[in-house]
């Protein structure tokens, strides 16, 4: 590779097992645990990457991020850290770091970070308008492209969000990151180690929201944000999470917002839908979700609970990104006043604040306004393009849903894998 690394950390034995590892990798390695020498040695050195330790005796790890920002924006500094949280990762990528991973780190996961800081594992991809077309097959693999193959994408740049989790209540935020076309949506610890995929098999809990889990690592409610990325045509992304992505307002609109900010970027592969050639139904009438034959998304959900709320249909016909983020994106999480009660005493919705959920008790909505007279039933189409998501690829096929929730969504999905 050739491409020259600074270490900067305090520990000795850190620099040293860093300088190890690199140089068998091809990298020229420069390192000093003098956190004052550094913006010297980057005039001097031209680093393409400064790994940068959080805790330096001298001067804070973020602190010295700053000044390496402000004296070079384009040097490229990933964060390590042995006392790493989600704020700290948070913090940093705001000010510019490109990746934070905590110690101690795995091999692959350094290397990892390292191949999407300098994109040798990019490929080639092209930056498209801030709402990216609905089908299309990519460039040059077009001509091999089934009929139906919508084209890969992934974000130009990397993004961070924080808020706070609706079920834990606590303080929380993801860093979103490209990816290489075929790797798909995949959730990660700061360590970099855990590597969730977002697929059914990662699943561990559909009871208010939906939980993925892997190597000793699980994130709490993931479906606004895939939703987001199903909604708006985004196939690879690496996500870095702490226990749960944040509520934000209790929709996928923010979501939306941001990762249109940061660029779509169309890749040179494309994939194919999942499109299920026959009915496939889970449950009986009064609470049932069923998919069948069809030549794009279409939605149509039934949502029935006792007044205020009444009964609301809905039908989607997902023929673009902008169809999802006028009609759907916006659409918040609700709750009954007495089902926040039965949550708290199980530990969830400690989050759910008048500002990121509709709340409703026996006569009305006491919080908020509704963004569409509709807007609980939106929401429930919300969640379920979220966990159509986890099959991997995109889905194209007629849902009817009746009165249904996470897990009867799952449960169609299983009968979907199981006749793939």
């Amino acid at each position: 590779m050739n491409a020259t690394v600074l270490v900067v950390d305090d520990e000795e034995r850190i620099r040293s097992s860093l300088c190890g590892i690199l140089s068998d990798e091809g990298f020229r390695v420069v390192a000093t645990g003098d956190a004052l020498r550094v913006l010297d040695l980057i005039a001097r050195e031209k680093p393409a990457v400064v790994l940068l330790d959080v805790w330096m005796p001298e001067l804070d790890g973020i602190e010295l991020l700053r000044r390496i920002k402000q004296h070079d924006p384009h040097t490229h500094v990933i964060m390590i850290s042995g006392h790493a949280n989600i704020q700290n990762a948070v913090a940093a990528t705001r000010l510019g770091a490109a990746d934070f991973i905590e110690k101690p780190f795995s091999v692959d996961g350094l290397l990892t970070s390292l191949g999407h800081v300098l994109g040798s594992d990019h490929g080639s991809s092209r930056v498209v308008s801030q709402v990216p077309p609905g089908k299309q097959t990519a460039g040059r693999n077009s001509r091999c492209a089934p009929s139906g193959a919508v084209t890969q994408r992934t974000i130009a740049r990397s993004l961070v969000l924080g808020g706070q989790g609706l079920h834990s209540g606590l303080k929380t935020g993801v860093i979103l990151h490209p990816a290489p076309a075929g790797s798909g949506i995949t959730f990660s610890s700061l360590a970099g180690r855990s590597a969730i995929p977002a697929r059914l098999e990662s699943v561990t809990e559909t009871g208010y929201n939906t939980t993925l889990s892997g190597k000793g690592h699980s994130v709490r409610t993931v479906e606004h944000l895939l939703s987001a990325l199903h909604g708006l045509g985004i196939t690879n992304l690496r996500v870095q999470a702490g226990d749960e992505v944040p509520a934000l307002d209790g929709s996928a609109l923010e979501f939306c917002r941001h990762l249109l900010a940061a660029g779509i970027e169309e890749q040179d592969d494309w994939i194919e839908p999942i499109a299920p050639v026959r009915t496939i139904q889970v449950g009986e009438r009064a609470e049932s979700i069923r998919i069948e034959p069809a030549e794009l998304l279409i939605i149509d959900y039934t949502l029935d609970y006792p007044p205020p709320l009444g009964l609301q249909q809905v039908h989607l016909e997902l023929s673009s990104p902008e169809v999802y983020l006028r009609e759907i994106a916006p659409a918040r999480t609700f709750g009954l006043v007495r089902d926040f009660r039965k949550m708290s005493e199980l530990g969830l919705a400690r989050g759910g604040r008048l500002d990121n959920c509709i709340l409703i008790d026996e006569e009305k909505i006491v919080n908020t306004t509704l963004r569409f007279e509709d807007e609980c039933a939106r929401h429930k189409v919300l969640d379920l393009i979220g966990d159509l998501y986890l099959l991997g690829r995109p889905v194209v096929g007629h849902v009817t849903a009746v009165k249904t929730g996470h897990s009867d969504n799952l449960a169609l999905l299983r009968a979907i894998a199981a006749l793939q």
